[in-house]
């Protein structure tokens, strides 16, 4: 089996924050390196999201080209990743010229199917400055729940995909005028009513497997029909629609992103010089599983919309999972840019380091219900938890042996591990896998911590500095015992903190793409024996690899993020 992993496309549009790296990032990263470690076939593919109204408003608010901008967005998206060490095999552009080409196949498979057809509408217009208005390009009053600024695309306050034809006193997105009347139009639809049967068949072969907060949702929404939707609007940003009657018009953004997945792929293939197809050893493989990992604003697209674009070309496979998360939230309030409700995401990785971001960020995965960022509840986590039970244990452990056997320790001391200790990993292992190949990225972290709680534990009751006053020997096994333990956490916190991981593995001279680390995270503890063969010695000399946080710090940045509440 390989697994092609793919995380929504971040829209370039705005910073990355909190909720957009614990909800879909980071447990695709650590989902995705866990993969690997255990020797099974991996890619995570992603890109950015560039094309919609939004970052048209944007780009001329900032005086900037469509492309200028979303380049820009491209490369701090990246650049931050990165320093969240969030890897991607490839990580792309929806404005790239392979993607276009990808994207205009299939709108014309689907146009030649009767899957896409020409629909005459009532559209807005603004009757001062003549611009047509879809999506974000009008606001008015939502006309489910009353909000007064409700774009025409969706309510930000009760989540309505918004009909922008039934807002209540609409208002131009251009000129501020409110002198906005529908006119006659026509758009090209996407005609998911003629898949409803083909959708819910395949939608019954996934809903043992998927998330029960997906699945309710996507049973709701389907069960009796599928509404058809526009898939072109009129901009001048985006890829164009092929057809000679339809000058002026572009290809809507969620038509065209998620296919996103599809055109990165081959685009990854071709930079490597892979000899692999796309499609034939990938996307349409049966082989293959396809797993996407979202945040629940994207379950309509990716449980509905592209799954029939799917089904109706018959060019890929649809989804395979899809462990959608729930909203990581600011003390209890959404993130919110334009409202100064946020933590700047830049500012936290240059203060606290990536052990210490993605290790609270993961304690937050909210897999199903929301959870909420707090900076004391990360204080809290990071020092009692990461420095006090991994750091301290690692720390009293490697020090006292290169305090006291410099030489070594003999191979035989670390029998006491193989016949008393070994059985016990093992089980602590398989249940370690199950818990992230059923994509329980948070619990898989707790369980890692519940082992570091065990060897803490044994250490602190063995207490090998009192030992050592009367039988060395008894103190030598302990360490020999605690060396092992140290080992075994180094290569399973390799998909979590990966620097932590890699500092770990430097006291015994291997990194995670040591066949030895590798061997120990599928399961197979046999490799030690032969590994612990020689006398063990230190590869280099041990410091504290978990420093606390500061409460002080802590205290400034907590009174900054409530100075933004009373603004």
């Amino acid at each position: 089996m390989k697994y092609l992993i793919t995380s929504a496309l971040p829209y370039a549009n705005g910073p990355i924050h909190f909720g957009h790296i614990a909800g879909v990032y980071l447990p695709a990263d650590i989902f995705t390196r866990h993969k690997k470690l255990k020797g099974e076939r991996a890619i995570h593919i992603s890109g950015s999201d560039e094309h919609g109204v939004a970052i048209m408003q944007n780009a001329q608010k900032a005086k900037k080209s469509y492309q200028e901008y979303v380049n820009e967005w491209h490369k701090e998206h990246k650049e931050l990743f990165d320093r969240y060490d969030i890897k991607f095999d490839f990580f792309g552009q929806t404005s790239a010229p392979y993607h276009k080409e990808e994207t205009l196949v299939w709108f014309n498979d689907l146009l030649a199917k009767g899957l896409i057809e020409r629909k005459e509408e009532k559209q807005l217009q603004c009757q001062d400055c003549k611009n047509m208005l879809p999506d974000r390009f009008v606001e008015g009053e939502c006309y489910v729940c009353g909000y007064a600024d409700a774009r025409g695309d969706e309510c930000p306050e009760c989540g309505t995909w918004i009909d922008p034809l039934k807002l209540i006193n609409p208002v131009c997105k251009f000129c501020n005028s409110k002198n906005v009347k529908s006119v006659d139009s026509y758009q090209w639809y996407l005609m998911l009513s003629k898949m409803h049967e083909e959708h819910r068949k395949w939608f019954e072969t996934r809903k043992p497997f998927w998330r029960k907060t997906v699945t309710p949702f996507v049973e709701s929404l389907t069960k009796d029909n599928l509404v058809d939707r526009a898939i072109t609007r009129d901009l001048d940003w985006g890829i164009d629609v092929p057809l000679p009657e339809a000058k002026g018009k572009k290809i809507y953004v969620w038509f065209d992103a998620p296919i996103g997945y599809v055109s990165n792929t081959k685009e990854y293939l071709r930079s490597i010089g892979s000899k692999e197809d796309h499609i034939k050893d990938w996307w349409g493989n049966n082989d293959t599983k396809i797993i996407n990992f979202i945040g629940k604003d994207n379950i309509i697209f990716h449980s509905i919309i592209f799954p029939v674009m799917c089904l109706g070309t018959g060019f890929v496979n649809p989804v395979s999972d899809l462990p959608a998360n729930q909203y990581v939230n600011l003390e209890g309030k959404q993130f919110s840019k334009s409202k100064g409700w946020y933590v700047d995401a830049v500012e936290a990785i240059d203060t606290f380091g990536s052990d210490a971001m993605r290790f609270y960020l993961t304690s937050l995965i909210p897999e199903t219900s929301d959870s909420s960022f707090t900076w004391k509840a990360m204080e809290l986590k990071i020092n009692s938890e990461l420095a006090n039970n991994i750091g301290n244990f690692i720390n009293r452990a490697m020090k006292f042996a290169h305090k006291n056997w410099p030489e070594g320790i003999s191979s035989q001391t670390f029998n006491a591990f193989y016949n008393d200790h070994q059985k016990g990993v093992e089980e602590w292992i398989r249940e370690y896998h199950e818990l992230l190949d059923s994509y329980q990225i948070k619990k898989g972290q707790e369980h890692l911590m519940s082992l570091g709680s065990k060897v803490n534990l044994f250490i602190t009751e063995k207490a090998p500095w009192t030992q050592f006053k009367t039988d060395q020997e008894a103190a030598k096994e302990t360490i020999a015992v605690s060396a092992a333990y140290v080992l075994v956490l180094g290569a399973f916190f390799a998909p979590y903190l990966p620097q932590l991981s890699k500092s770990i593995l430097s006291y015994f001279g291997l990194n995670a793409e040591s066949e030895v680390v590798n061997k120990i995270y599928q399961g197979d503890l046999s490799v030690l024996k032969n590994f612990f063969s020689k006398d063990f010695t230190l590869a280099v000399e041990p410091t504290g690899l978990v420093p606390k946080i500061d409460s002080k710090l802590i205290d400034e940045l907590n009174e900054k993020l409530q100075a933004k509440k009373s603004n």
